[in-house]
């Protein structure tokens, strides 16, 4: 089967402005409406968020015998405001699982309730060599032990209580996008890549006239970083899912950053093997590049839809990505096999 050709630019565009769209778990509106807008107007698609903020769309197929589904997830790590200290610093409280010391030093902003933007940086409480020597190095990397510095003139907590802020304010970390030599680095490709790739499978599907075989929800979830994405939103009706997630790429890894990844078990168990085998099958078909690979500290959307009392078989793929729930890195060769494989099974 001939597979349609895809627009690796406008993939690339679709990527890079979706990383720059803020959207740690719980304020994820804009990078919903982001992806709807991308999809807009499409032939035989119509799209509805749901009441928890996740986007539903939905693909008329050549047949409606075994309706099927594929998730990614728009939500990422981040923070929110646990503490307005007294210095007029911030304490935060991370959510999902993000590591203190992959954002030490990171830029980021403060969304306010009113509707401001407030920039800052965190750093340890004793971020100065000058002044606190060795206990730069020494201190641990503990929420007590972190704070934001925020770019404003503020010394005390009023002050800072006066730009709006306040306890329960959501906090993003800059993502620090960039395309190079093919390589995609930036935080939040877990998993705004694999958004990515399904929103580029349907628009490449949809500019060769083409539909799925089977009518296909996507749902672009909203709550995957503290684990119950997809336990609400994939209709009853399906016989199928897939997730469309990160591949981690380390040692011990068979995953790189130039494949697409069919994982066949995580922390929840194996994913279905006859799925996950038919899967294998289509990347032989169609002659892309993929591997197999298991992620013991890993769950998915699919995870979550199985212990939520889900009943379809589920699978789990992904483009390879480097550090992952850190600077992570990708490349676009891992991104055009993901779609791909993508294709290949709604054209199935």
């Amino acid at each position: 089967m001939s597979l349609p050709e895809i627009n690796s630019d406008e993939l690339q565009q679709f990527l890079l402005g979706l990383l720059n769209t803020p959207s740690p778990t719980g304020f994820s509106e804009r990078a919903v409406e982001y992806t709807r807008a991308a999809l807009e107007g499409l032939p035989g698609i119509t799209m509805q968020v749901n009441v928890k903020g996740a986007l539903l769309v939905t693909w008329q197929g050549k047949h409606s015998s075994a309706p099927r589904a594929l998730s990614a997830h728009v939500d990422t790590l981040g923070a929110m405001v646990k503490e307005i200290l007294p210095s007029g610093r911030l304490r935060l409280i991370r959510i999902g699982g993000l590591t203190w010391n992959s954002v030490e030093g990171e830029n980021c902003t403060i969304f306010t309730e009113d509707g401001r933007q407030v920039r800052g940086t965190l750093l340890i409480n004793k971020a100065s060599v000058h002044v606190y020597g060795e206990q730069v190095t020494e201190t641990k990397r503990t929420a007590e032990n972190m704070e934001v510095r925020l770019d404003e003139r503020v010394k005390s907590s009023e002050e800072t209580i006066a730009l709006g802020i306040r306890v329960g304010d959501f906090v993003a970390f800059d993502p620090r996008a960039e395309w190079i030599n093919g390589f995609i680095r930036s935080r939040h490709l877990d998993d705004k890549a694999g958004v990515a790739c399904l929103v580029s499978a349907i628009r490449s599907m949809a500019a060769a006239g083409l539909q799925p075989e089977q009518t296909t929800h996507f749902l672009i979830s909203n709550f995957e970083e503290v684990g119950h994405g997809a336990a609400s939103g994939i209709p009853t009706e399906v016989v199928e899912m897939i997730s469309v997630d990160m591949a981690a790429v380390g040692e011990g890894q068979a995953s790189d950053e130039f494949h697409t990844t069919i994982c066949t078990l995580d922390s929840t168990g194996p994913y279905h093997k006859g799925l996950s085998s038919r899967l294998r099958r289509i990347a032989e078909e169609e002659k892309i590049a993929v591997m197999t690979d298991i992620y013991p500290h890993y769950g998915s959307d699919g995870s979550a839809f199985w212990a939520a009392g889900g009943t379809a078989a589920v699978a789990l793929i992904g483009p390879g990505v480097d550090a992952s729930h850190n600077y992570e890195r990708s490349h676009l060769d891992a991104l055009l096999a993901t779609t791909r494989l993508v294709m290949g099974y709604l054209l199935r």
